[in-house]
């Protein structure tokens, strides 16, 4: 029996019909991409799927007592918190006994009297439902996404707040885990650690992406919503594209034909007497069909037609730079580096987030002054510059103003466009591009904001994290461009599938301010990198289940190392065991009679615990690898 079945769903927003008649089924075990370009819906049907919507028509029906949890595609900024209660939350009712509890227990650690009282309420509370495994749960599921759980949420990174929303969603162990764009705003190691846990997850999973390379490593089955219709492709992604575009070119061919039979016959119905004389009742039924056919025809989301706007050509050199430092608060950002970018070259700008990529970008540019060496210029330079932030738009102003600036026209290699048929090229209707930019998607910031770039001619691009929320079409017209353009390309990107396509070499954030050259793109720099030395490799995803004893390693391993691999598992389930004795003493109802110093001595050995089995988890996998 399918987990879940999707039935003559239909459902519009505004005018627009999202869903029409779409029917569609989940089985166990599948890992589904739903794909479709920005604006088809894609979120709207997860949130369907969820149960957080109801579509106008249709019914959606699930297997009994299947648990369903979402990761939503944008992280709450306002989230408040130890990561410990915003995992928690995802236990509902049961969470927020658990937030108290730990609260509470806080209190009495720090040597509050007053705490006791609630703190009996609350355990009994937690008893008559069965909290304590659930707690158990909680901690355990922090410790294995290698999180801390006292930290505090709202000061996390991006890709750590990602994490523990993660953990949110799968404390709740789900049969069914939706994720919406989990990658955004991931650098690379994050990714490909997220890569290596979905992987080994064992529920099923439906998730939304444009990151190409994520996509084929962990889709089973396509889902395509386009125009409102859902079409199902068994297969990886590869085989989706070839079997997608024989279907669009079958689709084009019929529609040649559809509008070749319409225009025949509306010629031969405006002949009138003709066509009554006739009394070919039969053809002018067939032609009335004909003409409802085609107005009901969706048509195909346009494609962007997106064009680089280019300068005179600069001179060969562009950028020289000879043993720069660049130290912030005292910490190496950039240690003792030299590289010469001449005219043409297409340079990827490589490193996890933090690690100074926009800082070196700026220190090339002259934008800021290095500690030490120096950097040379080259002549003619006309610089474009893509900003990760969008700090080139102006909230308060539409589409059309933030590129028009004034103007009824733009200027595109020398020849002027009307400032609506070039929005057009981007995408934006005519009403859209009257349309605030506080309204707009993350994509459509993102179209938006390349729009006004390439209205400025250029001989240098440089482009700080351009393909956030853009669709697969959108980023494949953007590598065509950018293999077209004739000036100079700095681009800093986490889309490894980008990086691979565009660049002919890489600058890698190597740790403690080494950035190291590299001929090719991201693929080219894993096989030539060493392995020792690099930080920027994946983080290890943790397996569910205990580790077994390795008998045979990729690389030769030393004796130490390899005692160590064999000693593991147990050292990982001693630690196991005093964590879980641990958790019973204090789910007794006596344990917080026995005096502050006790309980804090406690719970700061749980928290040992915690961090212990993450660095054993970590230290095991990197050994295997």
């Amino acid at each position: 029996m399918s987990l879940l079945r999707l039935r003559n769903l239909s459902l519009a927003f505004g005018g627009d019909l999202l869903f029409d008649k779409l029917e569609a089924s989940v089985e166990k075990g599948d890992r589904i991409c739903l794909v479709g370009r920005n604006g088809a819906g894609k979120s709207t049907l997860l949130k369907v799927i969820a149960g957080e919507m109801v579509a106008e028509e249709g019914e959606r029906v699930l297997s009994q007592g299947l648990r369903i949890a979402r990761l939503e595609q944008e992280v709450d900024a306002d989230g408040q918190g130890a990561v410990f209660d915003v995992v928690a939350g995802g236990l509902g009712h049961i969470g927020d006994l658990l937030k108290r509890y730990h609260a509470i227990s806080h209190e009495l650690a720090s040597g509050s009297q007053t705490a006791m009282g609630r703190l009996e309420t609350v355990q009994h509370e937690l008893e008559g439902v069965g909290g304590w495994h659930l707690h158990q749960r909680v901690q355990s599921t922090v410790s294995r996404m290698g999180l801390d759980g006292e930290a505090e949420f709202s000061a996390l990174s991006g890709g750590l707040k990602r994490r523990t929303l993660l953990a949110r969603a799968l404390v709740r162990e789900p049969d069914l885990l939706l994720l919406d764009e989990p990658t955004n705003h991931l650098d690379i190691p994050s990714i490909e650690w997220l890569e290596e846990m979905l992987r080994a997850y064992g529920g099923t999973l439906i998730f939304i992406t444009h990151d190409r390379r994520f996509l084929s490593r962990l889709a089973s089955r396509i889902w395509d919503l386009d125009r409102g219709r859902l079409s199902d492709w068994p297969g990886d992604y590869e085989n989706y594209l070839r079997r997608r575009a024989e279907m669009q070119a079958a689709e084009d061919l019929a529609f040649e034909r559809q509008d070749k039979k319409l225009a025949q016959e509306e010629a031969w119905i405006r002949q009138g007497i003709k066509a009554r004389r006739t009394r070919n009742e039969g053809r002018v039924r067939a032609l009335e069909v004909l003409r409802r056919e085609r107005q009901a025809r969706r048509e195909k989301t346009g494609e962007a037609r997106i064009g680089v706007n280019e300068a005179e050509r600069s001179g060969k050199l562009v950028v020289e730079a000879e043993g720069i430092t660049y130290a912030y608060e005292g910490k190496p950002v950039i240690q003792d580096f030299s590289t010469t970018i001449l005219r043409g070259d297409r340079v990827g700008i490589i490193g996890p987030n933090g690690c100074g990529k926009t800082t070196l970008i700026k220190v090339l540019l002259g934008g800021l002054e290095p500690g030490r060496g120096r950097v040379r210029l080259g002549t003619k330079l006309e610089i474009a510059y893509f900003d990760q932030l969008r700090a080139g738009l102006r909230e308060d102003l539409s589409v059309l103003d933030n590129v028009a600036e004034e103007r009824d026209s733009v200027e595109v290699n020398g020849k002027p466009r009307h400032v609506i048929g070039y929005l057009q090229d981007f995408l934006f209707p005519p009403a859209r591009a009257r349309t605030p930019v506080q309204a707009l998607s993350g994509g459509e910031r993102n179209r938006l904001l390349l729009a006004k770039l390439f209205t400025k001619p250029s001989n240098l691009l440089v482009l700080d994290e351009p393909t956030n929320d853009l669709d697969v079409e959108t980023l494949e017209l953007l590598e065509e461009r950018l293999m077209e353009y004739q000036g100079t390309v700095l681009v800093v990107s986490h889309d490894r599938a980008f990086l691979d396509n565009v660049i002919g070499s890489s600058l890698v954030f190597e740790g403690g301010g080494r950035v190291a050259e590299y001929i090719g793109g991201y693929e080219d720099w894993l096989r030539q990198r060493p392995i020792e030395e690099s930080v920027v490799r994946p983080e290890p995803a943790v397996s569910k289940e205990k580790p077994k004893t390795a008998t045979s390693s990729k690389k030769k391993l030393s004796y130490k190392d390899q005692r160590e691999l064999e000693t593991l598992p147990q050292r990982i389930e001693a630690l196991e065991t005093e964590q879980e004795a641990l958790h019973q003493r204090m789910a007794q109802p006596d344990f917080y009679q026995a005096g502050g110093l006790e309980v804090a001595v406690a719970k700061q050995r749980l928290e040992e615990l915690e961090k212990e089995l993450a660095l054993a988890y970590r230290r095991w996998e990197e050994l295997e690898a």
